[in-house]
């Protein structure tokens, strides 16, 4: 697939797949002789891989270190593990936080017309 193909498949800007492999991100995506990029499978499957993670939050340098250790071989698993639990735990937290918010946000939702309606119609006299 051409980079304009990626980037219209997955809703990412050419300029973002660019970015995301000159930092390494992704590694380096399969280029024709021309040197044109020509997504692999394999290249496709870390463009979703990175999307999906930074879609959950998922700090760029964690990725990049991840994609790094990747890049060096099997002897880099127990890192690439350990950056894996850490960002999980990371999310984990998140989650818990967005959900006490959603909590209060659907009490806030539920109360609204017996208490602040009334309140918000004061205001309007």
């Amino acid at each position: 697939m051409t980079i304009a193909e990626v980037s219209k498949e997955f809703d990412i800007s050419t300029d973002t797949l660019r970015y995301y492999e000159r930092i390494g991100l992704i590694p380096p995506v399969t280029r024709t002789n021309g040197g044109i990029r020509n997504y692999t499978e394999n290249d496709i499957n870390w463009v979703k891989f990175s999307k999906c993670m930074r879609a959950a939050g998922i700090s760029v340098e964690a990725l990049v270190e991840y994609v790094s250790l990747f890049q060096q071989g099997d002897s880099t698993i127990p890192a690439r593990k350990a950056i894996l639990l850490e960002e999980r735990e990371k999310l984990a937290t998140r989650l818990e936080e967005m959900t006490v918010t959603l909590e209060r946000l659907n009490r806030k939702i539920e109360h609204y017309d017996e208490l602040c309606r009334p309140f918000e119609q004061k205001l309007e006299q």
